[in-house]
């Protein structure tokens, strides 16, 4: 390897309101010459790099400041390394190209950055009508009303969900915010998970709640305001996080801003052309737009001065109500937040999305801002709009197609390691790093096949997933009952309700695998906003390094049907020595290992069938665990 930029604080450090300080390590005595170039009057500028002495006898350290952009939040920087009577290297977030590459692929500064709180998390979403039923005389009753033409029907705990147009949205289990209450000793002491994502709870006729009729009370079913207060009394006095799911595209045709079906006086806008809430929607002569087309989620027409004070700029927003005392929740979540738009359509996004962001950090100014896509989010992470979003692109999708050898919508893909290795290090160079630490990384969820199912029930690559979950740059989201082993197919199946009933039928290992790496992840700063270094991707076995001031991490999979042992590559520019003794915290197979090779100087890394390593390079080794 012959260059290195890390991201965290030695490499990268704000020295002043303008002024940034960069630090790149090279080998040692092969560039005779290293210039950064930036733009900070959107003109290039090249500052050369102060080679510092005696910093290390293994490689080069250099070292400059560059002047912070001031139209912009977002800082671009690239490295050109020139040597003697050879031809230039250039150095960007996708490694040495002979030549300075597009902005893309630049390193970003920001100078808004996410809440620091985020990235020390492991989340737990849960979908509430399936996790856990705290008090049944809140549960729906069979009957109880219609859902577009089909009556409402209670099921019992465990049955599968029903995939048929009249039940898959008016079926319900009974789970409730008691139900989460009862079960945050379990959340929080036997799983070890530090925040909650909730889909949304609010007022709402279906069993997934996208489709809201009250933004500001909790639906009755669920145990309304006041047993979401308990959750959050309950959460707090735990230190557990809270962020919630806000819809703000749609409302539900049964909304009295809309009453498509007259519920409440056909004062709203479907009947009367005159009602005040006319123009909060989009009407294409008599027929509402909808989300998608789905008649029952009318689209909000965000132009409308009076949707963004009802939902963000108003002192009694939606938005300020829950992150205000006495709910408090710790951040939003916001549902297909790149379709908000005027009228009709999604133009106007980035406009309405800033004002979004700069109404909740107006209000609590760490809470974080979390949007939803379900494919790339750049031009979201850029720090003016989102800190974060549910990361598909950038990591759902690449690990399914490496695991499963399926993409996001179950269609056939495949990749091999340094396909697998580009396609996550292309979307976290796209955005600034610490928008990267704050993705929130998932291998499934509400809205897709658990990654159980994709993999066919092979426990041995769902457990290569977690490890890649827990030790990846992003913030790790499980979602309920993965960690038990929960299967289901595509929506609704994958909505089927956590197995308390059934414990015998709980996959204990999988369990302890859950717990042993979030335990890890959450002991270690280094697993949390570490930089990372690819080490080996090729064929089956993929392998990269987090590393820090104190610590380097290297963490191994292999998918692959027989084991393997490769040579690390990139070692060489890292502050350990690598020689010395490593301790191995978490192992699928006795016999995977890292050893240290005297005759090639270099390290050797061996992993069985379907194995992974999750080792540290230490002053001692301990006995490694195996799960």
């Amino acid at each position: 390897m012959l260059a290195l930029h890390g991201q965290h604080a030695s490499f990268c450090c704000l020295m002043d309101a303008t002024t940034l300080r960069l630090r790149l390590r090279t080998k040692l005595k092969t560039f005779s010459q290293v210039f950064v170039r930036s733009e900070p009057d959107n003109e290039e500028k090249r500052t050369e790099m102060t080679h510092l002495e005696g910093n290390s006898n293994r490689y080069d350290t250099w070292q400059a400041d560059i002047q912070l952009n001031q139209d912009v939040q977002v800082t671009r920087y690239v490295f050109k390394l020139l040597r003697d009577s050879q031809p230039q290297l250039w150095l960007d977030t996708q490694g040495l190209q002979p030549r300075i590459s597009g902005r893309e692929h630049h390193f970003r500064y920001c100078t808004e950055t996410p809440p620091s709180w985020v990235q020390q998390q492991v989340f737990y979403q849960i979908f509430p009508d399936r996790f856990a039923n705290g008090d049944d005389s809140l549960t729906v009753k069979d009957g109880e009303y219609s859902y577009y033409g089909s009556s409402i029907s209670r099921r019992d705990w465990g049955e599968l969900p029903m995939d048929t147009e009249e039940q898959r949205c008016a079926e319900f289990f009974g789970g409730d915010l008691p139900g989460v209450i009862s079960k945050l000793e379990y959340l929080q002491m036997t799983l070890g998970v530090t925040a909650l994502y909730l889909n949304p709870i609010f007022t709402s006729p279906s069993n997934h709640k996208y489709d809201t009729v009250d933004y500001f009370e909790v639906d009755r079913h669920l145990g309304g305001n006041e047993k979401l207060l308990d959750l959050r009394q309950a959460t707090q006095e735990r230190g557990l996080k809270l962020v919630l799911d806000a819809v703000l595209n749609h409302t539900s045709a049964h909304h009295p801003f809309m009453d498509r079906y007259g519920e409440h006086g056909n004062k709203g806008a479907y009947a009367n052309k005159d009602s005040s809430h006319r123009d909060w929607f989009h009407f294409i002569e008599d027929k509402y737009v909808a989300w998608l087309g789905y008649d029952s989620l009318p689209k909000l027409n965000l132009a409308n001065q009076a949707v963004q004070d009802y939902f963000w700029a108003g002192d009694k927003a939606v938005v300020k109500h829950y992150l205000r005392d006495p709910f408090s929740i710790d951040g939003w979540r916001f549902d297909v937040i790149h379709m908000l738009g005027d009228g009709a359509t999604a133009r106007n996004n980035a406009v309405y999305v800033e004002k979004l962001r700069q109404a909740v950090k107006a209000t609590k100014e760490d809470a974080y801002f979390l949007g939803e896509h379900f494919y790339e989010a750049t031009t979201w992470l850029q720090g003016e709009l989102e800190d974060g979003a549910m990361n598909y692109y950038g990591f759902a999708h690449p690990l399914r197609a490496f695991l499963a050898g399926k993409d996001l919508v179950f269609e056939p893909i495949e990749i091999q390691a340094d396909e697998l290795a580009g396609w996550l290090a292309e979307a976290r160079g796209k955005m600034p790093w610490q928008n990267a630490l704050s993705q929130l990384n998932l291998l499934d969820s509400h809205d897709t096949p658990r990654f159980l199912t994709m993999v066919e029930e092979d426990v041995e690559l769902m457990k290569l997933g977690v490890v890649v979950l827990m030790c990846y740059v992003g913030v790790p989201c499980v979602y309920y009952g993965d960690e038990v082993g929960l299967a289901g197919g595509n929506d609704p199946d994958c909505r089927r309700c956590f197995p308390w009933h059934d414990q015998p039928s709980w996959d204990l290992d999988l369990l302890q695998h859950y717990q042993a790496l979030i335990s890890l992840r959450r002991e270690s700063p280094c697993l949390q906003s570490g930089s990372i270094l690819d080490l080996y991707a090729q064929g089956d076995v993929y392998c990269f390094a987090r590393f820090d001031d104190a610590d380097i991490w290297i963490i191994a999979i292999n998918r692959g049907s027989q084991t393997n042992t490769v040579s690390l590559e990139n070692l060489d520019l890292l502050e350990a020595t690598v020689s010395g003794a490593l301790s191995t915290a978490v192992t699928s197979h006795d016999s995977n290992a890292l050893k240290w090779d005297d005759s090639n100087q270099s390290l050797l890394l061996t992993l069985e069938c379907k194995g992974f390593l999750v080792s540290k390079l230490a002053d001692t080794a301990t006995q490694p665990a195996t799960v």
